[in-house]
């Protein structure tokens, strides 16, 4: 089982991974079109107190779990809390499957818009070519869609299959510093186009009178969700940590390198729209729009982005890379489970779980319109309006369902179980050792962890419940 299992070489190799983990299209899609829809400034600073409040304490209680029982999310909470906790571990592994059951079609769009922007650095761009009739079509292509999820699936089954040091680790050594070279090259060409000053303005200079309470609910769902928090991952991850290895200061790099690439990709694009001028079209097309839509079309825009033709492909790469460090996180969470709970060979059991996952990859991947059944469904009753939200297509109503329902209730369970049935001697022996760096003090967290972080997140439960907030 050990051997089935493995541990990260080194604490670098495991930030890497969990990094990689955390960040996603999150970072580099819905951060920057929340941000934008919330008037940036006063929203971005009430975001970095969330995260500092809400996902860094949760961040810790989840990595501790798994270090201190090295098991998978299930057994881990059994061990750690008592067995009827094996539930709460077993919802966590339910929302891992679902969650990449359908961010794996999202993640394929990547892999078409670089194919197509590749074309268009080669042959220029078609004149006359509109992007919003361009990505309606590709993703209504049921037959397109499938295949490009399935690649998507069959790179993320790959990494998983050679296990935690020859497969996760070994990919995000290599894609994560990848990542950040590209990212760091269009943060710096950005600086060089005209509309960085406006953005950088909009995005750092705090207006209160522009922040309301919504605002305040999104940027609290965000510091939850981006984190990878309330669905396993982390406590996935935690169980490979070597006990030489710091909770406390790997959660700390972790939820800063998250936070300051969604921060870097909120300038790149904000300074692509400013440039454009195009600050009253954002809010139309999406959060879809503003990453498959608008900004390809401003990259190969004369006098905006220089060098765009060439930036594009480049972005779309960055794109694909965080995705795929999502994606094999999510495959772990369901393949450690099986693996740990089942005793069954990891290559067996990672391959019948992508396998699985797959089947309902494929009626997500339908979901815009390539077949009537998966794009045209609803649940009735009022029963199905509050699971749902009157969303009518696979895709739409597995997002809603998650991101409402799954990961809060699932972050919420974890933070009454760490801060309320874990005991203190448990806690403080994962967190407080010789590595502990001079910031963190235990008694403020395990406060956080008990009345501050159960607080937010049950916030965040209340608000789609009885306000209809949708957090997908």
């Amino acid at each position: 089982m050990t051997e089935q299992r493995g541990n990260w070489t080194s604490s670098a190799g495991f930030i890497l991974a969990a990094t990689g983990s955390a960040i996603g299209l999150g970072n580099l899609w819905k951060f920057p079109f929340i941000t934008w829809e919330n008037n940036g400034g006063a929203f971005v600073l009430v975001y970095l107190v969330c995260i500092a409040a809400v996902g860094l304490p949760i961040m810790m209680a989840e990595l501790l779990i798994g270090r201190k029982t090295q098991q998978s999310a299930v057994g881990a909470l059994k061990e750690a809390v008592g067995p009827a906790w094996g539930l709460v571990g077993l919802w966590g592994v339910l929302c891992g499957f679902t969650l990449l059951s359908y961010y794996t079609v999202i993640a394929g769009w990547s892999l078409y818009f670089f194919a197509k922007t590749a074309g268009w650095m080669v042959g220029g761009f078609p004149t006359g070519t509109s992007l919003g009739q361009v990505f309606t079509e590709q993703s209504a292509n049921g037959g397109l869609q499938i295949a490009l999820s399935l690649g998507f699936s069959v790179a993320t089954v790959s990494v998983v299959y050679f296990g935690v040091q020859k497969g996760i680790e070994k990919i995000a050594r290599l894609f994560l510093p990848v990542l950040f070279v590209i990212l760091a090259l269009l943060f710096m060409v950005s600086f060089a186009m005209d509309g960085s000053r406006e953005a950088l303005t909009f995005i750092f200079r705090p207006s209160f009178n522009e922040l309301d309470g919504g605002s305040v609910l999104e940027a609290l769902g965000h510091a939850f969700f981006t984190l990878s928090l309330g669905m396993g991952a982390m406590i996935t991850y935690g169980s490979y940590i070597a006990r030489n290895q710091s909770v406390v200061k790997a959660s700390g790099i972790i939820v800063l390198l998250d936070t300051v690439i969604a921060l870097v990709a909120t300038v790149i694009m904000f300074t692509v729209i400013f440039t454009a001028g195009m600050q009253d079209q954002v809010g139309d097309t999406g959060t879809v729009g503003m990453l498959f839509i608008s900004l390809p079309q401003l990259f190969f825009a004369e006098g905006i982005v220089p060098g765009g033709a060439v930036l594009a492909p480049l972005f779309y790469v960055l794109v694909a890379l965080a995705a795929l460090t999502s994606t094999m996180s999510l495959l772990e969470v369901v393949t450690s489970y099986i693996i740990d709970e089942h005793g069954i060979e990891r290559g067996k059991a990672t391959l019948a779980c992508g396998g699985v996952v797959f089947l309902f990859t494929i009626l997500a991947a339908l979901s815009f319109g390539g077949a009537d059944f998966a794009s045209n469904l609803s649940a009735p009753g009022r029963l199905g309006d509050l699971l749902f939200a009157g969303k009518t297509s696979w895709f739409g109503m597995a997002d809603h369902f998650v991101s409402n329902w799954m990961l809060p209730t699932g972050g919420l369970a974890i933070t009454v179980a760490v801060g309320w049935f874990m005991t203190r001697e448990a806690t403080e022996s994962e967190l407080v050792d010789e590595t502990v760096p001079g910031w963190f003090n235990y008694n403020t967290w395990r406060f956080f962890i008990r009345y501050i972080s159960p607080a937010a997140v049950a916030a965040i439960v209340v608000a789609v419940l009885f306000f209809g907030v949708d957090f997908s």
